[in-house]
């Protein structure tokens, strides 16, 4: 279940409330992940392609000491979707994507996350097989 203070915008409003944010990013982060609803995906990992792109207000992301705790650490990135495939195994694309992005948006200064996985072995005929979320936390009213 979402938390409350994530909102899915329509894409308009995103750019609107994405104006002067950092986006930080993990490109290609291949995993072996236990995933699937077939018998046959159950019987072991797979390799699952992740992309994450965090959007961090300027403000909370502009370094005046160039030390690593005035910005969002991009390890924190990693080290998240390796305990959520950690945990065990996971049905569908679907819930990797949005328990990874709900996690993501927990931090205090992310306000606004898009997560996509990628199967790549599914078919032979085509580079993969995937899911896309992007979510938001809600402008302060």
């Amino acid at each position: 279940m979402p938390p409350e203070s994530a909102a899915l915008m329509s894409p308009a409003a995103s750019v609107l409330e994405l104006n002067h944010c950092r986006r930080v990013f993990l490109r290609r982060f291949i995993i072996d992940a236990n995933i699937g609803v077939h018998d046959y995906e159950k019987e072991g990992a797979q390799r699952v392609i992740m992309d994450v792109e965090l959007f961090v207000p300027l403000a909370l992301s502009t370094p005046a000491s160039d030390r690593i705790d005035e910005v969002l650490d991009y390890d924190f990135i990693r080290t998240t979707i390796l305990a959520r495939v950690a945990r065990g195994h996971i049905n569908l694309q679907e819930t990797l994507c949005d328990d990874v992005a709900h996690a993501l948006l927990a931090h205090a200064k992310v306000v606004a996350v898009k997560v996509s996985t990628e199967k790549p072995d599914v078919y032979p005929d085509c580079a993969a097989v995937g899911i896309e979320v992007f979510l938001m936390k809600d402008a302060p009213r």
